[in-house]
């Protein structure tokens, strides 16, 4: 059967954006690999009736995850309002109450706190609705399951606890049986590089993709675009040729079939291969886009970030007569430190990126966005000289992704 849920993040710090919401999207993902169809995620501020509201709004889908509002303080009313909401009240569970102090004790022990106002803010955590299934806390604060229809699950905010009880509560009545039902769900993630949003609207619009069974999104991120699609196993065939339409259609820009990032692609690629970067406008972004993934020590051997002149000549062996002639901002100063981080390092592959990142430093020949980079090797080089949009940061993100792709050409050419 189809089992919907709908997700309520609660939290004046996250609706006001002083905090980014890392738990709706965690568990629509978790919720997917389930087979359970996400609804709409909410985020309502700590205030009781836009709690209800919301609840109100979830009332005709199986499924309801509530996450926040379960601490210690006057604010934190996740608990008592969704109680009320699911037709039941609030009672002391003692034995809780212990659980909750021995742990909060403990940490009273190491940072210091008076004891009354900490026993009672394990008293307040302690309180759970009559008939609900209690979660054990993850960090003070207990979930609980309660109600049938929806179940409603409600857990804390913090995301390390949140998913470390999640892990609980899908082993736990009445949520186990509720996502053994929900059947399965397929994702694939089709990656491409370049490929604009218009050419793959007008891709959409040619193979009549509004009448497909499943939904097809499409996102650029990073400045590659992606297509995204969720179906059940009855629709494999439909979603089969509808990816074959797309690989015939934009197969050449094609680079990820599986999910895979660039920055995972690379990481196979470059297996027994070592990589070394001389950075400017990105000021060690390449560096760390290459060291972010676990065991890239492997095969990233180092970087230096070199924005001065001075220091281009240091410690990447560019010439300052190179500079003179054409700007530090040039394809022979970005080709020059390629060399230099595979020289310094002694690197299989170096990349060089030099550029404009902005909002000033332009000029009507090399306009704020204008990057040169380059990827060099024994067996090849790799040369682009690009204009990226947008702000500082959107520049110098985008220049590592179009280095990764320069990286994977390179060594798809290798020999």
């Amino acid at each position: 059967m189809s089992v919907r849920a709908g997700i309520i993040v609660t939290g004046t710090e996250v609706l006001s954006g002083l905090i980014r919401d890392a738990n709706g999207p965690w568990l629509s993902e978790a919720l997917r690999g389930f087979g359970v169809e996400l609804s709409q995620i909410v985020v309502v501020g700590d205030r009781p009736d836009d709690l209800r509201r919301a609840l109100d709004f979830f009332a005709d889908v199986d499924l309801v995850l509530t996450s926040g509002g379960l601490g210690p303080t006057a604010d934190d009313l996740t608990a008592e309002v969704v109680a009320g909401w699911a037709g039941t009240t609030m009672v002391l569970d003692p034995g809780l109450e212990e659980r909750i102090w021995a742990i909060v004790n403990s940490l009273r022990k190491r940072i210091g706190g008076e004891e009354a106002p900490m026993r009672a803010g394990a008293r307040k955590q302690a309180h759970v609705p009559v008939g609900a299934v209690v979660l054990e806390p993850k960090g003070t604060a207990p979930g609980f399951l309660v109600g049938t229809s929806p179940v409603v699950a409600v857990l804390p905010g913090p995301p390390r606890e949140l998913q470390r009880m999640w892990a609980d509560a899908v082993n736990v009545e009445p949520l186990a049986s509720l996502l053994r039902s929900a059947g399965s769900l397929e994702q694939r993630i089709l990656r491409f590089f370049p490929l604009s949003e218009p050419q793959i609207a007008a891709t959409l619009r040619e193979i009549d993709a509004d009448s497909l069974p499943f939904e097809v999104t499409t996102c650029l991120r990073r400045g590659e675009l992606e297509v995204a699609t969720v179906y059940r196993p009855a629709e494999a065939s439909a979603y089969a040729t509808f990816e074959a339409e797309i690989r015939e259609r934009h197969g050449d820009v094609l680079f990820s079939d599986d999910g895979a990032t660039i920055d995972e692609v690379i990481a196979r690629a470059l297996s027994g291969l070592t990589v070394a970067t001389a950075e400017s406008c990105t000021g060690g972004l390449m560096a760390g886009r290459l060291t972010d993934l676990a065991g890239s020590s492997a095969y990233v051997l180092g970087g230096v970030v070199v924005y001065s002149n001075e220091a281009k000549t240091a410690f990447a062996d560019v010439d300052p007569e190179l500079i003179a002639a054409h700007g530090a901002v040039s394809p022979e100063v970005a080709r020059a430190l390629a060399a230099g981080a595979r020289s310094r390092f002694g690197a299989d592959l170096g990349i060089g990126i030099t550029g404009i990142a902005g909002p000033g430093g332009g000029t009507e020949e090399k306009p704020v966005g204008t990057v040169c980079l380059c990827v060099s090797s024994s067996w090849g080089v790799e040369e682009r000289v690009v204009r990226l949009p947008g702000s500082r940061a959107d520049v110098r993100d985008r220049t590592t992704t179009v280095a990764l792709h320069m990286l994977r050409a390179l060594l798809g050419s290798r020999a």
